[in-house]
């Protein structure tokens, strides 16, 4: 990884741009280095897509962890979803989105990654050298121009796809329409079959920080369950594609996760270890994980994350109460229907005897929960923190703790590793898609949702036992399997950034966001001071100044009840409109033939 980071700095002349007074789609990059001498040996190839890592990546600079909004463990809550919240409320998700003027994801500068990596395209085959090493910077380019294109297709849908280099003189192709998202989709995936075909296995290798086969399948698989889902839900609607299913996408994803399990190359981490779940996502170096398939290394003095100091007192967010209901019990029935459940009114009895991965997600004050192991005595978790700075405060007294580093705790620079892809979510895919088509037997259970039970000793799911579970069902004209995988999805998943997409592909708004009021943990067990003068202290610093004047709903914490109308009538997304983002104002102008996304005419 240090030789990717030294390599920016001369990267960056060669990818320098001019005049936004043009289309950056028209433009060579303006070259330090020129073409004459760069373009000659692989490693050449090398050092240009060595800048696609180093911020050129819509998705890779998004979460390089520079604030805690970057945290890569908090990313449902500021993103906008149902299972964890900010500490203020997310105005899209609440309607409140207009028309932009100018940029909003559309704007010349948002195009230039697009072009660097089409740059490569158009000059690549002057290199000689050997066809393999050459293949491998091809597949790393063709990876992070699928991931532009994922991206720029989450937030618009429809985008106009290019793979060449465009002039001035491609009056025409600047000018078209939008395509289709399926024909995009399509086009995504045979680049990444390609990108499949040409990256090196990561098995029996070392980790170098460079892509590899599996990340690139696992992507690939990302990609086909989103389309396929969303084609599948927005049938019939504003949003959907005409005379497509999305049927062909799901089996995409079925085939390729079929084929990581298959490889061999990956496992889950820490299967049957004590707080392994945790223990994951907590680590400073990847390089011998089975499961972490594709992750950014920090250093002091290389580079280094911001988020360790956000961390410690809940990152400026919480995790819901419909998300800490969620999690089943040991026995795997839910808390409606099991004997185990010992209810909500304090931490201790919310995690007991549940699914071990809420006490290995949430803050407990059970004396377990190591906070700080650079102090000596070591530092517990005690109360969550409801009065801090506005950036770092709990705000539903669900703290989160997944992600967590006591050994980093309070360091400004950090180096805890950024996790980008693990082996659980292809599992997941899996299930998913199977279940999606019709294909999801009791052998396919085993093989992906039961290895992630297995890791922290749940009950495996059945499918004989599923109607006797009489699991409360999100989606209620779905069946029990499919809400139960999609359940499993959200509890292994949750802050790693899915829950909105999720969501969205599944046309989920109405019944998981509009109306919703989110509310947090019970806040009488919090009203009465302790008596402990350790314990005394930390109530009287995150606790006792705030507490009486808390937002509540039916003796839960409310956050956001004194925030005008998402407090009372909850989230007013709009299902015609919000589930994309708008085009702006501006860039129509210029090219009428780009339609508004539905919903967003005035």
């Amino acid at each position: 990884m240090k030789y990717i980071y030294a390599m920016l700095a001369v990267c960056a002349g060669l990818m320098s741009v001019t005049s936004c007074n043009d289309s950056l789609l028209e433009q060579a990059p303006q070259d330090r280095i020129s073409d004459a001498t760069v373009w000659k040996t692989p490693e050449h190839l090398k050092l240009y897509v060595n800048n696609f890592y180093n911020g050129s990546s819509p998705l890779l600079a998004k979460y390089d962890g520079y604030s805690n909004t970057d945290c890569p463990f908090f990313r449902d809550a500021f993103n906008g979803s149902d299972i964890m919240i900010s500490n203020g409320y997310n105005s899209h998700m609440n309607g409140e989105t207009t028309v932009p003027e100018n940029n909003g994801g559309w704007a010349i500068g948002d195009w230039s990654k697009l072009r660097n990596i089409n740059y490569f395209f158009a000059n690549y085959k002057k290199v000689t050298g050997d066809e393999a090493e050459i293949n491998r910077y091809v597949g790393e380019a063709l990876f992070f121009r699928s991931l532009f294109y994922f991206d720029k297709l989450r937030t618009f849908g429809d985008v106009p796809y290019y793979d060449v280099l465009l002039s001035s003189t491609d009056t025409e192709l600047l000018n078209k329409p939008r395509d289709a998202r399926n024909v995009v989709v399509q086009h995504l995936m045979d680049d990444l079959d390609n990108a499949v075909n040409y990256l090196p296995s990561r098995k029996g290798k070392a980790w170098d920080g460079r892509l590899n086969k599996e990340t690139a399948m696992l992507l690939q698989a990302r990609i086909a369950l989103y389309e396929g889902t969303w084609e599948k839900y927005h049938a019939g609607t504003p949003f959907g594609v005409q005379g497509s299913d999305g049927a062909v996408f799901l089996q995409k994803a079925a085939a390729v996760t079929d084929a990581l399990i298959a490889l061999g190359s990956c496992e889950l981490d820490n299967v049957g270890a004590e707080n392994g779940y945790w223990k994951l996502f907590n680590q400073t170096n990847y390089s011998a994980s089975n499961e972490v398939l594709f992750w950014r290394q920090y250093e002091v003095g290389v580079l280094v994350n911001k988020w360790e100091r956000y961390i410690n007192l809940g990152g400026g967010c919480g995790v819901t109460k419909k998300m800490v209901d969620s999690y089943l019990c040991t026995d795997g029935k839910p808390i409606e229907s099991s004997t185990l459940y010992k209810g909500d009114a304090s931490l201790k009895e919310v995690v007991a005897n549940r699914d071990p991965r809420l006490n290995q997600t949430i803050g407990v004050n059970d004396g377990k929960h190591l906070m700080n192991s650079t102090l000596s005595p070591n530092a517990y978790f005690l109360y969550p923190a409801l009065r801090s700075d506005p950036s770092t405060l709990c705000v539903t007294g669900y703290q989160f703790y997944k992600g967590h580093n006591p050994a980093q705790n309070g360091f400004v620079d950090g180096t805890g590793g950024m996790i980008y892809f693990r082996y659980a979510e292809a599992l997941l895919i899996n299930a998913e898609a199977k279940a999606e088509l019709g294909a999801c037997d009791q052998g396919v259970l085993d093989r992906t949702v039961n290895k992630l039970r297995d890791r922290v000793g749940m009950a495996h799911l059945t499918i004989a036992g599923l109607e006797a579970l009489n699991t409360p069902k999100e989606f209620p004209d779905l069946s029990y399997l499919i809400n139960e995988i999609r359940r499993e999805r959200k509890v292994e998943l949750i802050g790693e950034g899915f829950r909105l997409d999720d969501i969205f592909r599944w046309a989920g708004a109405d019944e998981l966001v509009v109306g919703y009021v989110p509310l947090g943990a019970k806040k009488a067990q919090w009203l009465t001071p302790p008596t402990d003068p350790v314990e005394l202290d930390a109530y009287n610093t995150y606790v006792a100044p705030v507490i009486a004047g808390l937002g509540e709903e039916n003796g839960y914490i409310s956050p956001y009840k004194l925030q005008g109308a998402v407090g009372t009538a909850g989230y007013q997304f709009k299902v015609n409109r919000d589930y994309l983002r708008p085009l702006p104002i501006t860039e129509r102008v210029l090219n009428p033939a780009l339609k508004q996304n539905p919903g967003w005419d005035r």
